[in-house]
């Protein structure tokens, strides 16, 4: 190895070293959670959201006969200051109709609570919700915002996470689903159980399990009303029809928050957010080709994924600066830094 391949090998694992400490300052909830909050989740994912298409097959058991344990991601937060939990709401880019939800349900509870402490009778306040819209909008953190704002009013006595899809509930054999789904359940009290993908849950046979996690869920619920809330989530429509085909859901979720997709102006708002957070800058014109490379991939909101999409493009001109830098010599902080026209070009396959 002569000494040039020794400096572009040095510089490729700078270069490396570089982009992967960025992407780990990178919070998960990439489209618009305020720097300062960046590494307080203990979950590394990114957003968490899968389209329909995407759902997982219910998990073959282990070679004991065991079903593997489910896939469970759970955060805990200590109680924060509702007030800070407000501003983080409002910092995040879009949601407009979302974020107005939200400040009702805080209203609501925050009414609920002062009426109990001086004795006037309340009704009964379901905090249970139907998430319905795209993937990559956004579902996912708004039901991680909801855990720590019910936790901060004292509605949750942790405020953690629980986030499962069909396959982390759904076992192969009879009398498995039920012990399968109570045990996220158990890791879930105190917090919100988030189900994406729950319209998966309507039987697809005979045989088939899922009616037995959705009742183990509906008990639950009951069983456990002062210290639990279940959201589900998932596409608009498959989502009413999942909900209005059992009268448990009904009655349970009588909340739907729809969440629209991504106009261009708010994914060019994720995308900068992304740059700020991993410090990196434009330079002059990159700004008008990212968003003609978001309004050229964004043809069907569904199929690009919204913010995921943005994340993807993000990530994709990323590899064409780590190209370009691999071939530099005496690389400075600020080379590392900078995104050049040529950069988003290469990731659009424009130049080659």
């Amino acid at each position: 190895m002569d000494k040039k391949d020794s400096i572009i090998l040095q510089q490729l694992e700078v270069i490396r070293s570089m982009t992967e400490n960025s992407l780990k300052r990178m919070d998960t909830d990439f489209w618009g959670t305020p720097f300062a909050n960046i590494g307080k989740k203990s979950d590394s994912t990114a957003s968490g959201e899968t389209g329909a298409g995407d759902a997982k097959k219910d998990q073959p058991p282990t070679a004991d006969g065991k079903d593997k344990e489910p896939e469970v991601r759970e955060e805990e937060f200590p109680p924060e200051k509702i007030e800070d939990l407000k501003a983080e709401l409002d910092s995040y880019i879009g949601l407009d109709a979302i974020k107005e939800e939200v400040r009702n349900l805080i209203n609501m509870v925050q009414v609920y609570k002062l009426r109990r402490e001086h004795d006037l009778p309340t009704t009964d306040m379901s905090l249970h919700m139907v998430f319905t819209g795209n993937p990559g909008t956004g579902k996912t953190m708004i039901a991680r915002l909801m855990a720590r704002i019910y936790c901060s009013l004292g509605i949750l006595s942790k405020g953690q996470l629980v986030e499962v899809d069909r396959s982390g509930l759904v076992a192969g054999y009879v009398g498995q689903t039920a012990i399968k789904t109570s045990k996220v359940i158990e890791k879930a009290m105190g917090g919100v159980l988030f189900i994406d993908e729950a319209y998966a849950l309507n039987g697809r046979s005979e045989n088939d399990f899922g009616q037995e996690a959705i009742d183990t869920v509906l008990k639950a619920m009951e069983d456990h009303r002062d210290d639990l809330v279940v959201i589900v989530a998932g596409y608009t429509e498959l989502m009413k029809k999942f909900i209005h085909s059992n009268p448990g859901l009904e009655s349970r979720f009588n909340r739907f928050l729809e969440f629209a997709d991504y106009t261009t102006d708010e994914m060019m708002g994720i995308f900068k957010m992304q740059c700020k957070k991993g410090f990196y800058t434009l330079s002059d014109g990159v700004e008008d080709l990212v968003r003609d490379y978001i309004e050229e991939e964004n043809v069907d909101p569904e199929t690009f994924g919204n913010g995921r999409g943005v994340r993807n493009i993000f990530e994709n001109i990323l590899v064409q600066q780590n190209n370009r830098l691999a071939q530099m010599e005496n690389i400075t902080r600020e080379d590392l830094m900078t995104i050049t026209q040529d950069d988003v070009l290469h990731a659009r396959g424009k130049i080659d």
